[in-house]
């Protein structure tokens, strides 16, 4: 079969479709990497959408002594995670649907966590109830004794104990790229979205995180 009989395509045709597919590579790998469907709206399934609203109304409020939360770009639940709750008995951060919450990860041992759980009492003192709870998960591994000790000896009388004797909560949440060290804070609707995470210790108890809080609330 002659070159005549079976022509090629013009060079010039095949740079354009190898370029356009190079784009739509680029394209999606961008839309991968920021969390947007080729459609241009965040995805993180049907039971999160609801979530992008609130994201939009808490970022102009990370600012002050909360200015490090990342808001989330693209809200999505958290991996199942279990741990104990007041009564002793395994819970889970399924178990707080219809709540929004501020999970916050620390141990006895954190000298920065001992800095900040005061604050978090503090807010949930004055947040705390039906819409909302601080669920403090302390994942201390020896020496259980102590907790109870740490507690109260910085003066908490607000927060109610939640903890995780064999870290499984910190090294779920480690993987799934949400945690690095104490104290980690994730703050979570009422569907369990997540809507940011702040690596490292702040005041909850001020101005500026109420209002956040607030916000993230509908208030």
């Amino acid at each position: 079969m002659t070159d005549a009989e079976n022509p090629k395509p013009a060079r010039s045709s095949v740079a354009r479709r190898s370029g356009l597919a190079l784009a739509a590579i680029v394209l999606a790998g961008v839309a991968v990497l920021y969390g947007f469907g080729m459609g241009g709206k965040e995805t993180g399934g049907v039971e999160c959408a609801p979530a992008v609203e609130t994201v939009k109304r808490i970022a102009p409020l990370a600012h002050g002594e909360v200015a490090a939360l990342g808001v989330s770009r693209s809200s999505r639940p958290l991996p199942a995670a279990a741990f104990l709750g007041p009564d002793g008995a395994k819970t889970s951060l399924a178990g707080f649907h219809g709540k929004t919450i501020l999970l916050n990860l620390w141990a006895t041992w954190c000298v920065p966590c001992r800095e900040e759980m005061p604050s978090l009492d503090r807010l949930q003192a004055r947040l705390g109830g039906p819409a909302f709870e601080v669920v403090a998960v302390d994942i201390d591994t020896t020496r259980l004794e102590r907790r109870q000790a740490f507690l109260n000896e910085i003066g908490v009388k607000s927060l109610a104990f939640y903890a995780d004797p064999t870290a499984d909560v910190f090294q779920i949440l480690k993987k799934a790229g949400k945690v690095v060290g104490l104290p980690t804070t994730i703050l979570l609707d009422a569907k369990g979205c997540e809507l940011g995470v702040m690596p490292g210790p702040a005041d909850w108890s001020s101005d500026d995180a109420v209002k956040l809080i607030e916000a993230a609330l509908g208030r």
